[in-house]
């Protein structure tokens, strides 16, 4: 044999080991691709660890009514009736009544109702015979003969007689002059005239009985015309 054919010739052989040893590994490299393939196959399937959960809790998330049992529930709103009322909000009371007595027997009611705003019923066993009112201004009347003035600080006077039918000019207590026109159907004015012969006040009757208080003289002219004046 040549020396060429020999070289060739192990060529061949080494050639032939290796690809018996290739076919050597093949089976060991499918055998340990089985066994990645059986741990990994393992690995998916294994339950997963059971995480602890409190007595009573389910899942991550408290329940519900662990939350409630720990709050303070609202309190429940008062009935209506025992709710308390803002202040400033109370209805305003009336002002208390007082009584005084009249020169017939009878008695005055009197009431404030406002800033120099007052009424007076005139009252007989029961009866209220007459109302007054003041309202920014004196009160008069004349009560069967009885003559009452209710004046801006809510007290009344009262007398029996002394009148005088006007028209006229007439004497009167405390220095006073009434000067007493008649102006229309049961409408008259009275002028107040002092001392020195000036006006100072002025009383005028329209279908009604008017009073003053001339410095505690007190007057009424009626809506007839008659004056009266006491002190």
């Amino acid at each position: 044999m040549s020396p060429l054919t020999t070289r060739r010739a192990t060529t061949v052989r080494s050639l032939a080991g290796t690809v018996l040893a290739a076919a050597l590994f093949v089976p060991a490299a499918t055998a340990c691709s089985s066994t990645s393939d059986a741990h990994g196959t393992t690995a998916a399937t294994a339950p997963a660890a059971a995480t602890p959960t409190a007595p009573g809790a389910q899942g991550t998330a408290a329940p519900a009514t662990v939350t409630d049992a720990h709050s303070t529930p609202a309190p429940a709103a008062p009935p209506a009736s025992s709710r308390p009322t803002a202040p400033g909000t109370k209805a305003k009371s009336k002002s208390p009544v007082h009584t005084q007595s009249l020169v017939d027997g009878s008695t005055a009611e009197v009431q404030e109702v406002g800033a120099e705003h007052y009424i007076a019923k005139i009252v007989h066993n029961g009866d209220v015979l007459a109302t007054l009112e003041t309202n920014g201004s004196d009160a008069g009347l004349d009560a069967n003969d009885m003559f009452v003035v209710l004046s801006l600080d809510g007290q009344v006077h009262s007398w029996m007689g002394g009148g005088n039918q006007g028209p006229g000019t007439f004497k009167l207590a405390g220095g006073w002059t009434a000067k007493v026109t008649k102006i229309g159907d049961l409408r008259y004015r009275a002028q107040i005239i002092g001392n020195d012969n000036s006006v100072d006040a002025t009383l005028e009757s329209n279908q009604h009985d008017v009073g003053l208080d001339a410095n505690a003289v007190y007057i009424v002219l009626t809506a007839g015309g008659e004056i009266s004046a006491h002190m």
